[in-house]
């Protein structure tokens, strides 16, 4: 069958059952019998075939469209397959936002390993914007970010969760004991963001726009280093991720944040490249929804 769906997408393209023939070196009898034993095996009308032309019936033109996607998946597979039976390492390339205090994501790298112990894992963090950069010139499969553009069609854009935003700061501020906090409480108390020193600006703009903050803005390279700013009383950090609250012997409190009262809700993705959908990516995208799903 495979043969046969090569020859139906090959008279599609060409719009001729003669230039596909040629192009694909057989006979034009050949190749319409080829296209009619296709039909025959499906047990539908492809083509509707009008003298010396044709068109695409409706179970036609969904048949071709989503063969092109299996093909280039089966092409996929098959190169992966030859990487491996030649020694060649095939590594699943992923990137994470710097700062993500969610366990969903190190749960699900866990299973995966689990589960593919022969794959290795790249893992590379940043900021939204340095994530894109990474996916857009394929350094990495797929990267897990929070949603900051309009999705494209370039792209699968799989929504892991809504989270209502959060902060941490010290537990001996006085704002820790509220049920929540709204960003203009918080602007005599300095913004902890972690951010690489190309995208400090990126991210200053972004906190100040979408989620209102006016305080002033400190920046961390690393969670660890922002986590030590937040104990030490130096200021407060808008945490990147949900999940359950992460224990730190009482010195850090974990409170929603608002503006005018109303929570500040954001999307976390995983995104990949829809022309490179690989068996390993797909994978591990649903271990992740999974994860997300559970709340592990």
């Amino acid at each position: 069958m495979l043969k046969q769906i090569k020859y139906f997408q090959a008279v599609v393209r060409a719009g001729s059952f003669s230039k596909a023939a040629q192009s694909c070196y057989i006979s034009q009898s050949a190749i319409s019998q080829q296209i009619q034993a296709l039909e025959r095996e499906l047990g539908v009308t492809l083509l509707k075939r009008e003298n010396r032309h044709f068109s695409l019936t409706s179970a036609g033109e969904h048949f071709y469209r989503q063969s092109l996607l299996l093909m280039a998946d089966l092409d996929r597979l098959c190169k992966e397959t030859k990487k491996i039976a030649q020694g060649e390492e095939f590594a699943l390339r992923i990137g994470y936002i710097k700062g993500y205090g969610g366990a969903e994501f190190q749960v699900a790298v866990a299973e995966f390993t689990a589960k593919y112990p022969d794959i290795p894992i790249d893992m590379k963090n940043g900021n939204h914007e340095d994530l894109y950069e990474l996916l857009r010139s394929d350094q990495v499969d797929l990267i897990l970010s929070d949603q900051r553009r309009a999705f494209s069609d370039e792209y699968v854009n799989t929504i892991l969760t809504v989270i209502d935003c959060r902060i941490e700061i010290s537990a001996r501020n006085p704002i820790a004991g509220f049920e929540y906090v709204n960003a203009g409480d918080l602007r005599r108390t300095p913004c902890i963001l972690v951010a690489s020193k190309d995208q400090r600006e990126n991210e200053r703009s972004y906190y100040q726009e979408i989620y209102g903050i006016e305080s002033k803005f400190l920046f961390a390279e690393n969670l660890e280093e922002a986590r030590l700013m937040v104990v030490s009383g130096k200021g407060f950090l808008p945490i990147e991720g949900g999940g359950a609250p992460v224990q730190f012997a009482e010195t850090i409190a974990r409170l929603p944040l608002c503006r005018n009262g109303k929570p500040i809700c954001r999307n976390y993705c995983a995104f990949w490249k829809a022309d490179n959908s690989g068996y390993y990516i797909e994978e591990f995208a649903e271990i992740l929804k999974e994860k997300f799903r559970s709340g592990k």
